[in-house]
């Protein structure tokens, strides 16, 4: 068995490799070719969840993740999200390796957010809202960057030393960009281009009079049916509203699931998923005026496609740790 740190996982691959990765396992989601349970959600005397995804995508392989969201290590000093996957041959059921899962739960689920921009926002887009600016909120900026040429990016956070250290990290990274840090959420998002939502709130974390036509909204935050970023609202504006799992945004995400209970949202409103728009089944964008909006709870499709071209690289680079379980 192979163990892959994130170190190691830092060297192995690219962003716009991860992009290309998981258009792939997208595209063969919407056709059918993998095999996603639901994941299993255990909260934890309201510490925080325990969740166990396990998926096999045709061709790629299987694996599980198991990962874990406690909001409050941060008051603590420890991440938020702790996570490791297991990935197995497909041919044989042997374990193949054990990697860092907080790391490429990132990776994954910034592309996803990145293969979402190619295909909904504007091609001419530029600036950025990100509300949440935690470890996810940065690899969603990174993915946005490797599909579209941003120059303005607006911070905000409830956090403001959180808020100071992002910007500090990804101004290194992307000196071209002009970062500010703002005092509230309407702030970030007026005119914004793009809008990427990175919490775990349970309240709307902006208001949807803000949202300028042509924009478009990656949700990737609130992964429960008590969560809810989005404002009930800009569903209604939103032209086209897509979803990386139609079963799973209806069994998990409350941005989707409140507003149906509600009765002012159906699930007849979802335009399709995105594998079904990037295999070309449904167009994406038509026009510069549209709102689209992207609302994920992260499948394990993507896991699996992640970790298996991540083993592929290390084993081509000589990179990880080989362990015997059986000695």
């Amino acid at each position: 068995m192979l163990i892959l740190r994130k170190s190691d996982i830092e060297k192995v691959i690219s962003m716009d490799e991860a992009i290309n990765t998981m258009e792939t396992a997208f595209i063969k989601f919407s056709e059918g070719n993998c095999k996603i349970p639901l994941r299993t959600v255990i909260n934890v005397e309201d510490k925080g969840d325990a969740i166990f995804m396990p998926g096999y995508v045709e061709g790629l392989g299987i694996a599980v993740k198991l990962v874990s969201v406690f909001p409050g290590n941060l008051e603590i000093g420890k991440p938020t999200i702790n996570s490791v996957i297991l990935l197995e041959d497909q041919k044989t059921g042997e374990v193949l390796a054990l990697m860092d899962g907080g790391c490429i739960t990132a990776l994954r689920t910034g592309a996803a957010s990145g293969l979402a921009t190619k295909y909904l926002a504007r091609t001419d887009s530029k600036s950025v809202a990100v509300i949440g600016a935690g470890v996810q909120a940065k690899t969603q900026l990174w993915a946005v960057c490797s599909v579209r040429d941003i120059q303005e990016a607006r911070i905000f956070d409830l956090n403001d030393d959180r808020k100071k250290r992002y910007i500090e990290e990804m101004s290194e990274k992307f000196p071209y960009i002009r970062f500010a840090g703002v005092s509230n959420t309407d702030e970030a998002v007026k005119g914004a281009d793009i809008i990427i939502t990175a919490t775990t709130s349970k309240k709307p974390v902006f208001s949807a009079e803000n949202v300028s036509k042509g924009a478009h909204i990656n949700a990737m935050g609130a992964y429960t049916p008590e969560m809810q970023e989005l404002p009930e609202k800009v569903l209604k504006m939103a032209d086209k509203i897509v979803v990386d799992s139609r079963e799973a945004v209806l069994e998990e995400a409350g941005d989707l699931i409140i507003p149906i209970r509600k009765g002012i949202f159906s699930e007849k409103q979802i335009y399709g998923e995105l594998g079904e728009v990037a295999s070309g089944i449904i167009p994406g964008r038509q026009t510069d005026k549209e709102i689209t909006l992207f609302k994920t709870v992260g499948i394990a499709a993507e896991d699996v496609a992640c970790a298996a071209k991540i083993y592929e690289n290390a084993l081509l680079m000589g990179l990880g740790e080989e362990i015997l379980l059986d000695n």
